[in-house]
Formats: structure tokens, C-alpha cells, sequence
């Protein structure tokens, strides 16, 4: 079966944390590199949403390679996710990178089932203007990406016989600007747009438009984060993200879909140690049609990224 765990109820989140806090601690004792986080699906960004910014990387050569994992428990029906990225930097203004997601079933005999099985995720983002370009503080950096999904048998996918594989994409424009003008609380501003024709990234499947219809969709999506002192000169960045969704699904008219919306704290250790981590509650979706809760409303997460 394509799913990472067939039998047998899904880890605990607990369990699932002290994992990656035993990894946290084995790889802050390398040698520390410069490095920027990576979110969900293994981009340099926020928990969910991508920012302007790329991977590190020299002007005229290839940047030290990124990897990073999250874990979401995203309740009951969906089970708990997972993604394995890694992620590189190109020329100054280049990433490329691949996820594998995984999953474990969820409790639902009925709902459960058409949120299994692993999918590849590939994505590039490419830095159109530099932040601060021409030396001028008000200018955003300004980039466009994509994002491919493969092998998605999800909702739909799901119920066929045999499953039936589907592809999504994005395609976006972001802006991330951070201000540095207030003094003792840099703040971090993202905002952006893409067509897709993915729900929940993926999670969800395929969107479709009220009639079940394949459909692409123009959504925004936004970020804030303020960053704070920590102890011992590390710090924290506190924040928040909203990502519209397709409203409707691939196939099965009814259902509506709303906007995924989490709440992260990112811890960023002193000096140059080159790993960070993340937690956060991710609001994805409850009652979507009558009689249907997918119980995803109030979920955690966690995600470690390092840099070598």
C-alpha cells in the first residue's frame, strides 16, 4: 500500500516531537553554515506559504543543499502527514527542491480512506528583484514559482477502481518585505498570489468548480511574523498565515472548502548553528457540507530544517 504506515493506530504527536527534538539536538552539534527555513512542501517560506527569498546560493555557483521534515496531526478523518524536502539554491536567485509526502490513516472507515497514500511534490522559484533593490528600503523582493504535484490519489482519486493518479499545480507571484525600521522588533511581511488547481496543497486532492468540474483557480495568500530576543542571543518568530483554497472539489459537488489558516512560532538558535524549528496550529477544515467533518480545525505541527 502507498502509505507510510498500513496497521495499527497513527504515532502519537507526542511521540512524534520528542523524535524531532532528539534530531534537533544531534544536529546543532555540526558545524554551523548559514541557512533559511523551509515550509510544507520544501520551500524557502513560512509553515505553508512561500516567500520571496530563495535557498542560499553564491552568484556564480550552487548553494549548500537544505533538508528539512514536518509532521502534521491532522486529526481523526485526514490521519497525520508528513513531507521529506530537500531543497537547493542556484545562482543567487534560483531553488529547486522535492518533497515526498507520506501519510498514516485516520480512524474514519468512511472518510479516512480518501486521505492515504504518498505523492511527489517538485517546485523552483525564481527571484525576479532583490529586496532593497538599487539601495532603495521600500522595495520588496519579488519572485515567481511553481509548484508540481504527481501521483496525488487523493478524494477522488481515491474511490476509483482502480485508484486513479492525478496531477496538481500552483503557479504564484510573492512579495516578502522585512522591516527593520522599528528597532528591537523586525518585522517580516509576505503577500502573494497563485492559480491552482489543488486543494489544500494537495491533501485534498484535485479542485473543481461548483459541478465537480477540473477547474483552476486564481487564490491569495499572505504572512506576517515579528521577530523577537530569545535567550542567549537566539530569537523566535511569531506569526501567522492565510492561504485561500479552491472552494469546491474535483468531482464531488457539495463540499466547500475554507481558508487554511496557522499560527507559528519559529525558533532560530544563537550564533550560526544552521537548523530551525518550527511549531504551529493549523486551521485547514471542519464541517464542509452537512454531515461531513473532516475534524481539521485545531491541528499541530512541527517542522526541522537544516542546513549543511
Amino acid at each position: 500500500m502507498n502509505r507510510l504506515f498500513s496497521y495499527g493506530s497513527p504515532p502519537h504527536p507526542l511521540r512524534i516531537l520528542r523524535l524531532c527534538l532528539a534530531a534537533l539536538l544531534l544536529l546543532a552539534l555540526f558545524v554551523p553554515n548559514a541557512w533559511s527555513q523551509l515550509n510544507w512542501e520544501g520551500q524557502t517560506g513560512a509553515l505553508v506559504t512561500p516567500f520571496a527569498y530563495t535557498s542560499p546560493s553564491k552568484a556564480d555557483g550552487v548553494g549548500h543543499p537544505q533538508i528539512s521534515f514536518h509532521y502534521l496531526n491532522t486529526g481523526d478523518v485526514i490521519g497525520n502527514d508528513f513531507q521529506i524536502s530537500g531543497t537547493i539554491g542556484l545562482f543567487k536567485i534560483i531553488e529547486v527542491g522535492y518533497t515526498r509526502a507520506l501519510s498514516s490513516e485516520g480512524s474514519n472507515l468512511t472518510l479516512s480512506p480518501l486521505f492515504t497514500g504518498g505523492y511527489n511534490i517538485f517546485h523552483a522559484k525564481v527571484n525576479l528583484i532583490p529586496e532593497n533593490a538599487g539601495k532603495n528600503n521600500f522595495i520588496p523582493a519579488i519572485s515567481v514559482g511553481f509548484v508540481a504535484r504527481t501521483q496525488v490519489e487523493r478524494v477522488y482519486g481515491a474511490v476509483t477502481v482502480p485508484k486513479t493518479s492525478q496531477n496538481n499545480e500552483d503557479i504564484y507571484l510573492v512579495g516578502t518585505k522585512t522591516i527593520t525600521q522599528i528597532k528591537g522588533l523586525p518585522i517580516v511581511l509576505n503577500a502573494g498570489v497563485k492559480g491552482t488547481d489543488a486543494v489544500i496543497m494537495g491533501i485534498a486532492g484535485n479542485a473543481g468548480d461548483i459541478n465537480g468540474n477540473a477547474t483552476w483557480v486564481a487564490r491569495a495568500f499572505g504572512a506576517v511574523g515579528f521577530v523577537l530576543p530569545g535567550p542567549a542571543k537566539s530569537k523566535f518568530v511569531v506569526g501567522s498565515e492565510a492561504a485561500q483554497q479552491p472552494k469546491y472539489l474535483y468531482k464531488v459537488p457539495g463540499p466547500t472548502i475554507p481558508t487554511t489558516l496557522t499560527y507559528f512560532v519559529r525558533f532560530l538558535p544563537p550564533g550560526k548553528i544552521p537548523i530551525n524549528f518550527d511549531l504551529g496550529v493549523a486551521q485547514a477544515a471542519g464541517n464542509i457540507a452537512p454531515g461531513i467533518n473532516l475534524e481539521a480545525r485545531h491541528q499541530v505541527g512541527i517542522g526541522i530544517t537544516y542546513r549543511f
